[in-house]
């Protein structure tokens, strides 16, 4: 199984470095010279308001090498051996790198993004009543966020992953036990 570590970005400069947007805790390791990350077209639709899918422009690239990495300010700049220069840079911006699950050791309390996809939340503090579905994990300097969606439509509702809110993932299951505290589920309603 694979699971999405990044997004390429916009160019950086004329000799094919781009800017990554993380979806990994573990830059150092995922971008280090001579990793080897699958490249798939980005699940949502390319910016600019454009009918074609993100790097729809690009060459049919199976996979990337790294040939080098760096910080420029927050952002990571990458340079892969296939993306030689500003053109075909461009033309790789939204495809996602993906890194074989197995690559990747996680603690008992860490959990691959793809994996929490499409679990149901449930709020233990509302005898079980469900609250929607995992959209999204996002990622954050201080703590990371479950973005649901709720099963009435509405607005998202965005959950702290900690464990005092999150008590427990249950996989096999297919749910997530939430537990928020007074007012956070109001207030993605009252929006």
């Amino acid at each position: 199984m694979s699971v999405r570590v990044a997004r390429i970005g916009k160019p950086h400069g004329v000799r094919g470095e781009v800017t990554v947007e993380l979806f990994t805790d573990d830059p150092r390791a995922r971008f280090a010279p001579g990793s080897v990350l699958e490249v798939q077209p980005a699940r949502e639709r390319g910016r600019g308001g454009g009918n074609a899918p993100a790097g729809a422009g690009s060459p049919q690239l199976e996979h990337v090498t790294v040939s080098g990495s760096r910080w420029n300010k927050n952002v990571l700049v990458a340079r892969f051996e296939e993306i030689e220069d500003r053109t075909a840079a461009e033309a790789a911006r939204g495809l996602e790198l993906f890194a074989e699950a197995a690559d990747l050791e996680l603690d008992d309390d860490e959990w691959h993004q793809d994996d929490l996809l499409g679990l149901t939340a449930v709020d233990i503090t509302r005898d079980d009543a469900r609250i929607g579905t995992v959209k999204a994990l996002i990622q954050g300097v201080a703590q990371d966020l479950l973005e649901i969606t709720p099963d009435g439509g509405g607005r998202p509702v965005l959950i702290p992953f900690v464990e005092e809110i999150v008590p427990e993932v249950d996989l096999d299951a297919g749910v997530v036990l939430v537990s928020p505290p007074p007012g956070l589920l109001e207030l993605a309603e009252a929006e």
